[in-house]
């Protein structure tokens, strides 16, 4: 099939959206990205790419096709910008680099921003092809749980775009089964919406690596690692609440790897609450070496805010914590809490429950490492029984080919 992906990042930003369309191509498919310029998470253009950027237009078979946008910055006004500079530009700019290209399917990768879809949209009616929409984030509940949007009638008109977009897709896919009946909210009658979860990326569910010699040695040490982006979602206060009750105990190390929006505060906080000592901010690092600083973790965190769509969402690193066969301490509610306990690998406590979260990291420190281990063990089996990759890109293959099989037999 020719597979036109339209995602705002892409590598050498680091999301799952670079694994599935490599597969892709791996598996015979002719895959083309249209993208923007590499700037997540710092909110600049990737210094490898502003210097070479012929170096990045294509990765293991995949053709990219990138498009001028305004970087993310630091502020709520340059994000808005970032997102409507890309849906106008690929929209424009891009459907002209691609006007003789043609294509049988489009795959939308919506981790956010839900505009990524008014590109598909316009390429949909220029192409004649129909459109998957990878939903993982729900707007506009998330842009009011995370107080980016507070009005009222801005929220009814970000629905009115999501409702357009949804209208105008061919079929929807949740990334949880709790998405599925806000999804339709927002779609037609009889909308074709299907479960479809995230994996593991391949490189982490495998790999095995010596400990990053980034992470200072500490005799007796229980660290526990949050890896990824360091947003207001991840509720970090109640983090560092929980990393403030145990500061005693200097045994038990909080080490942070990833970046954000919210690094910057962290760090301050890290600072004025003398956290020093316990909570290490490591910084980001490529998912190559992921593996490396996994080594030193004797848990992984996942946390959410206390928020009703967060509930509804199974964070995406969930499936790689599962993975990598390590014990996983969970602050959150609902699906993704549903998944650690019903494979009970981990422990769980409420969103936003620093108290909770202090109590978890102090039980499982205390945990034989038998028992941790039969908790990584679980995690492992539990990815490969409800999130296995290479079961999930052959159910999307099927789901394309029954699309474009669909739209020619209307033609």
């Amino acid at each position: 099939m020719r597979i036109l992906v339209v995602s705002q990042v892409f590598w050498p930003e680091s999301f799952r959206i670079n694994d599935l369309a490599t597969e892709l191509a791996a598996r015979g498919h002719n895959v083309t990205v249209l993208t923007g310029v590499p700037n997540y998470p710092e909110g600049r253009v990737f210094d490898a790419y502003a210097k070479n950027p012929a170096a990045f237009e294509r990765l293991d078979g995949v053709e990219i096709v990138r498009v001028p946008i305004a970087t993310r910055g630091s502020s709520r006004p340059r994000l808005m910008l970032n997102y409507l500079t890309f849906a106008v530009s690929a929209a424009t700019i891009g459907a002209w680099r691609l006007r003789s290209r043609r294509f049988d399917a489009i795959f939308v990768f919506e981790p956010s921003p839900v505009t990524v879809g008014i590109p598909a949209v316009v390429l949909r009616a220029l192409k004649k092809a129909p459109i998957a929409f990878w939903v993982l984030d729900l707007w506009p509940e998330t842009l009011e749980a995370v107080g980016e949007v507070r009005s009222p009638l801005a929220l009814r008109m970000v629905g009115r775009i999501v409702s357009f977009i949804y209208a105008r897709c061919d079929l929807i896919l949740a990334q949880s089964k709790s998405f599925i009946p806000r999804i339709a909210m927002y779609c037609k009658p009889n909308a074709n919406i299907a479960y479809f979860p995230s994996w593991a990326e391949p490189l982490l569910a495998g790999a095995s690596s010596g400990p990053a010699p980034e992470v200072p040695p500490l005799p007796d040490a229980f660290n526990v690692m949050f890896a990824g982006n360091i947003g207001v979602a991840q509720d970090f206060p109640a983090i560092l609440a929980a990393a403030e009750r145990l500061k005693q105990h200097r045994n038990i190390r909080w080490l942070v790897v990833g970046d954000g929006r919210l690094g910057d505060w962290v760090r301050q906080e890290v600072a004025r609450r003398g956290l020093q000592e316990t909570v290490l901010m490591l910084g980001r690092y490529p998912v190559e070496r992921m593996p490396s600083f996994y080594a030193h973790a004797d848990a992984l965190l996942v946390s959410l805010r206390d928020e009703p769509i967060f509930a509804m969402t199974i964070p995406g690193k969930l499936q790689t914590y599962l993975a990598a066969g390590i014990p996983v301490i969970a602050m959150l509610n609902g699906e993704g809490a549903d998944v650690i306990e019903r494979h009970q690998c981990g422990l769980t406590c409420s969103a936003g429950d620093s108290a909770g979260l202090a109590a978890a990291v102090l039980k499982l420190a205390a945990t034989s490492v038998e028992e941790r281990l039969r908790m990584g063990r679980n995690g492992r089996r539990g990815s490969e029984e409800e999130f296995d990759r290479t079961r999930l890109v052959t159910q999307l293959e099927a789901w394309l080919l029954e699309l474009q099989g669909r739209l020619g037999r209307s033609q």
